[in-house]
């Protein structure tokens, strides 16, 4: 059965999306099987994985009930585009809507190690439907000064999620990104962070840089536009499969970081 981790943020801006691609793409080359969830209507992870606007069926028509999660795999990825936004306002008067995503990946479950779901920058259904089908949470924080605020929203949501329908869903920690460890206002941010949320702080943020840009309007990965910050993704990656006791695909990427070293 796969882990499904949710990736989450109560706004845009926070390199929530960039660290799904990156993270999935670092995941596969610890040798898991990784299927990545566009659940953002905005469909930008769908874009920096290259898959076509015009790709069919989607996740909204997953969620809409016009076709099974198997079908709308595109290359280890099942995309979004604006339908979704249609299909949300549909779940919204369904009964179980919370668990329609739940039931919709039963049907891949065999197929993948690890589920990456991109949930939109709103702690909304769609988010909700990622929390209840989820096994894990992983909150995503840009360095500045509301940090703390956002991650106690995404919180309350996580809790929300785990009291009412996925007792079993786990908080797995915050990535701190888009950081710029040189300047005071970004360390001061993460120390407050740290004094909050402790341990659940991932020891290891992502740098900020114009590169993450540029690889996304190629629609390729860090890794291939830029190796040398796609270290600070394998150094997540290497401390979430600690977390989360993949021992294998953690030594994998321990090697591929001794190797890039």
């Amino acid at each position: 059965m796969a882990l499904k981790i949710a990736v989450l943020s109560q706004k845009g801006g926070t390199g929530k999306t960039t660290a799904v691609r990156h993270l999935t793409e670092a995941f596969r080359q610890s040798g898991l099987r990784v299927l990545a969830v566009d659940l953002d209507p905005q469909g930008n992870l769908s874009d920096y994985f290259d898959i076509e606007p015009e790709a069919e069926p989607t996740i909204g028509d997953v969620l809409g009930g016009r076709a099974t999660a198997e079908e709308a795999i595109h290359d280890d990825v099942i995309p979004a585009n604006l339908s979704l936004a249609e299909a949300e306002l549909t779940l919204a008067g369904k009964m179980g809507r919370e668990l329609t995503l739940r039931r919709a990946l039963a049907g891949v479950d065999d197929a993948y190690d690890v589920i990456f779901i991109d949930c939109p920058p709103a702690l909304g259904l769609l988010t909700v439907n990622a929390l209840v089908a989820a096994d894990r949470a992983l909150i995503s924080s840009e360095a500045q000064y509301f940090a703390l605020q956002g991650v106690e929203q995404a919180l309350e949501v996580i809790e929300l999620a785990r009291e009412s329908l996925n007792p079993g869903l786990e908080w797995l920690g915050v990535l701190f990104n888009i950081a710029d460890m040189r300047t005071v206002h970004s360390r001061e941010a993460y120390e407050s962070l740290k004094e909050h949320v402790g341990d659940r702080l991932l020891e290891h943020s992502v740098r900020q840089s114009i590169a993450y840009a540029e690889s996304a309007e190629r629609a390729v990965s860090i890794f291939e536009h830029r190796p040398d910050l796609g270290s600070d993704y394998l150094q997540v990656a290497e401390e979430l499969l600690r977390r989360l006791g993949l021992d294998g695909p953690r030594r994998r990427i321990r090697a591929l970081m001794a190797a890039d070293a």
